[in-house]
């Protein structure tokens, strides 16, 4: 007689049950709250205290935060689009709850 053998779980796939993400998410996103905020914080120090450039002068530094700040409103609505085709295409509640989130995000930064 053989013996019926279950298929592993490869890589991150369990996270598709909504039940076990939202737990996983409920432990990292207070830490990734808080490398966020010293990321921002280190970022800001440093836009604000390197030197102008040699060219441009001063105004130079309005790139250090405009930049950033555009990929990141890009970003957000590129989330949002991939989510709506998941939403729309296979229906995962995830991809719903993602579109949802990206929207504040790429809104702020925009």
């Amino acid at each position: 007689m053989t013996e019926i053998r279950t298929i592993p779980r490869n890589g991150l796939i369990f996270l598709a049950n909504p039940t076990q993400f939202l737990a996983l998410a409920a432990r990292i996103i207070p830490w990734l709250g808080g490398i966020t905020v010293l990321c921002f914080l280190l970022g800001l120090y440093l836009s604000f205290s390197t030197e102008g450039d040699y060219q441009q002068g001063e105004t130079v530094r309005i790139m250090y935060v405009h930049v950033p700040s555009a990929w990141l409103a890009m970003m957000g609505y590129t989330i949002m689009s991939v989510s709506a085709i998941g939403t729309l295409v296979w229906r995962h509640p995830l991809a719903d709850v993602s579109a949802k989130a990206a929207a504040p995000i790429g809104a702020a930064f925009t």
